[in-house]
């Protein structure tokens, strides 16, 4: 009777244990942030850069203050610069009038999902003076996790 007890014991516990784990596993690397200059990061930050350039008739790249990846979604928010660090010259922009109106904020908030490989972006907002993103995650489904916390 022990020994039919102890094993049905252990086999419950592997059970429990193997169900839990994957879970746990995925837990931990969702969200994640991909690391600077990994192919995920690179693929993430090229597409958004290749949606904006032509609104800043500049070369941008990115200071990143949020970077959640979760699956096939991908948020960030991040302030455009020029390369080498040199601010944006906004009077070349498509918001030029906006900064100055001081109605520009300086952010890059986007959204981004993966299809057949490719990531395009789903939805962004530049010089948002408010948090554009917090009806995103019921309006395009993406996971929560993603997004910054308050």
């Amino acid at each position: 009777m022990k020994t039919v007890f102890a094993t049905l014991l252990t086999s419950l516990l592997a059970a429990v244990l193997f169900t839990a784990l994957p879970q746990s596993v995925a837990a931990k690397s969702c969200p994640h942030t991909p690391a600077p200059g990994s192919p995920a990061r690179k693929a993430i930050l090229d597409t958004l850069r290749t949606d904006i350039q032509p609104q800043f008739n500049q070369n941008v790249v990115f200071v990143i203050s949020h970077f959640g990846v979760c699956g096939n979604w991908a948020f960030l928010q991040a302030e455009p610069q020029r390369p080498g660090g040199k601010p944006i010259d906004w009077s070349k922009t498509d918001y030029a009038q906006d900064v100055e109106d001081d109605m520009c904020g300086g952010l890059i908030h986007a959204l981004l999902f993966k299809r057949a490989g490719r990531w395009t972006v789903r939805e962004k907002v530049i010089c948002a003076t408010d948090v554009p993103w917090v009806t995103w995650p019921e309006e395009f489904g993406a996971p929560r996790g993603v997004f910054p916390t308050f």
